[in-house]
């Protein structure tokens, strides 16, 4: 009678609770819901959370004989530019390269981790060359235990014994390998350049210039990039050529120097005059080598 007892209060408790997995998160998303069917039926709109936008276009595409990365140059705080001059390709390994869109401090040292790894994994492998794959399971792994508290969404390009590779990797942790990719609030205009203009078997030159327009879509289509755009190169002979500031579509300084200012508004040394000059020693004194003790050190 115990048995049968507890199999309909087992039973019960299955129709009560959610099946799959239990996440904690299931009384928010219902207050969500709440708030949005509030908001939509008053007047007054209630506060919903809003998704929060990385600020960055980064790209990358694999080409017949390598991969070619690219990201822009600006980093934003909230609707502030804070740097127009952000390096967003980080280094992993001498054959992998990394950008990251999102919290800058999260991606750089994030990456500046996952590098040391790498370092120490090579060292240990009798100095063998890193894997692409391992770089990405090194990355989503941390990113996984963190639960997405990490800002950081990643676009991992690199050329090993298995060929040339592109994984885009969520700040949640899920990845995936494509032949091209993009990330970031600028992602939607660079990704429908690459939609036209990617093929297979691509030169080097063809991939440049294709994701130079990728991250020009982005500059120009999405406030939370622009300035300059930085191309990273990694070829399957082991080479790697890093471009910073390869297009500058908003260099200011030709207009600038176009200007021609009036020269009165150079003021010169001496146009004013020194009426008085006096020195006064500080009424403490000043210190002297004299005051001060000098002794051995011991040894």
């Amino acid at each position: 009678m115990s048995e049968f007892t507890n199999n309909q209060k087992s039973q019960r408790n299955a129709k009560e609770e959610p099946s799959g997995f239990s996440f904690d998160h299931i009384h928010r998303n219902a207050m969500i819901e709440q708030m949005t069917k509030a908001s939509s039926s008053s007047s007054n709109s209630s506060y919903l959370p809003q998704a929060t936008k990385t600020g960055t276009t980064i790209v990358g595409l694999v080409y017949k004989d390598g991969v070619v990365l690219g990201a822009d140059t600006r980093a934003t705080g909230g609707s502030e530019v804070a740097d127009k001059n952000c390096e967003k390709i980080h280094y992993l390994a001498p054959n992998i390269y990394c950008c990251g869109a999102g919290t800058a401090a999260d991606t750089e040292k994030t990456t500046e981790l996952i590098s040391s790894q790498l370092d120490l994994l090579r060292l240990n492998s009798e100095g063998s060359q890193s894997r692409v794959v391992t770089a990405c399971t090194m990355l989503k792994r941390m990113l996984f235990r963190y639960q997405g508290h990490i800002s950081a969404a990643l676009v991992l390009g690199g050329c090993d014994v298995q060929g040339p590779h592109v994984y885009q990797i969520y700040p949640h942790g899920s990845t995936g390998k494509l032949p091209y990719t993009t990330m970031g609030s600028g992602s939607l205009a660079a990704m429908s350049v690459f939609e036209t203009g990617w093929a297979e078997d691509m030169t080097e030159e063809e991939g440049v210039e294709l994701v130079k327009r990728a991250i020009l879509a982005g500059i120009f289509n999405d406030l939370g990039s622009g300035s300059n755009v930085d191309v990273c190169v990694i070829r399957m002979d082991g080479t790697v050529a890093m471009s910073r500031g390869a297009v500058q579509p908003n260099n200011v300084q030709p207009l600038r120097d176009a200007i021609k200012r009036s020269d009165m508004l150079n003021m010169r040394s001496g146009v004013t005059s020194v009426l008085r000059s006096e020195f006064k020693p500080h009424v403490f004194g000043g210190v002297t080598l004299a005051d001060v003790t000098v002794t051995e050190m011991e040894t």
